[in-house]
């Protein structure tokens, strides 16, 4: 017997994952009754994978359901919020039971790491398009935002931005790579680790932030935009990863990874020069990392700058769905 919508939501979803005191009703009516805690702001925010335009088609479905709830983890990381609550749509072409099976896994194992839990949501029969709505909390007055940067603030990026890039060109085939590089660069694309304690961590430290889903550039860019401000990069200071070291030896080519390749997941942020000593301080704690890249300057727009001091004149644009 084939399994029906409600069936499937019953079996796979409904009564998976942790319970939290904050949700008075979740799954299984109209709508989900959820109480935010006095003196906090509820952060939210919604992202959509779609088959073959987020992740290759193939792609183990436990692999899908993590990374479906980092992309939406990041971004509460980049406004420093605790996560709580998400909401999920799904979309499926058929009720696979398999795939069915490892996607909530994936998804139940993460969200279990920073106690999410599932209060509601929809299920289709369409394309394959996962859409997360995650909730945060966040005290008032102490979210990251874009337009906090100031001229003289310090830039900073947690990680080694452009991995996951190259992890997608070895998804498809268009590169090779050793079994430990492969699997560490597959790793980046296909289960991107949120910086959730780092955004945590930079609440009263940094004056602007953005995680880096679209490529560093033009994320970074974002923040310029934003802040009415410019950006000088310094490309000798950007992090990279032995194994993007090894695949590119070329250095112009790994920077056009690093700065635009995106899906990284990374946060971009900026700091007051006053509080280096606190952001040096919270870099050494931090697993992934963090570096400086660069300053914040007056003048707008962002300029790349090479380790022999000249310009970098064609400078990585990043992902844009619609930009050609």
């Amino acid at each position: 017997m084939s399994l029906s919508e409600f069936n499937l939501i019953e079996r796979y979803f409904s009564a998976r994952g942790v319970r939290r005191d904050d949700v008075a009703l979740g799954v299984g009516d109209d709508c989900a009754l959820l109480r935010v805690p006095e003196g906090m702001e509820l952060a939210v925010s919604i992202d959509t994978l779609v088959e073959g335009v987020h992740y290759p088609a193939g792609t183990d479905a436990a692999a899908v359901g993590h990374k479906a709830l980092a992309v939406g983890l990041s971004d509460l990381a980049a406004m420093g919020a605790e996560p709580a609550w998400a909401t999920l749509a799904l979309s499926l072409p058929a009720a696979d039971e398999v795939w069915l099976h490892g996607f909530a896994a994936g998804l139940f194992a993460l969200a279990s790491r920073y106690q999410v839990q599932l209060v509601g949501g929809d299920t289709v029969r369409g394309p394959q398009v996962i859409s997360l709505q995650l909730h945060g909390f966040v005290p008032q007055g102490t979210a990251l935002r874009r337009d906090g940067a100031k001229v003289g603030d310090l830039i900073y990026v947690t990680g080694t931005p452009g991995d996951a890039g190259l992890g997608l060109e070895l998804a498809l085939g268009k590169r090779t790579a050793g079994d430990a590089d492969a699997h560490y660069l597959r790793g980046r694309l296909d289960r991107p680790e949120p910086r959730v304690a780092a955004g945590r961590q930079l609440r009263g430290i940094a004056s602007a932030a953005i995680d880096v889903s679209d490529g560093l550039a033009a994320d970074l860019g974002h923040i310029l935009q934003r802040s009415g401000v410019g950006g000088r990069l310094e490309l000798a200071q950007l992090p990279q990863s032995p194994a993007l070291q090894r695949l590119l030896p070329d250095a112009h080519e790994r920077w056009r990874y690093a700065l635009g390749a995106g899906d990284d997941y990374e946060l971009c942020f900026t700091v007051p020069r006053t509080r280096r000593a606190a952001a040096e301080r919270l870099c050494a704690k931090l697993e992934c990392g963090c570096q400086v890249i660069g300053h914040i300057e007056a003048e707008p727009g962002l300029r790349l700058y090479q380790p022999d001091g000249t310009l970098l004149e064609d400078s990585p644009h990043g992902f844009d769905h619609f930009g050609g």
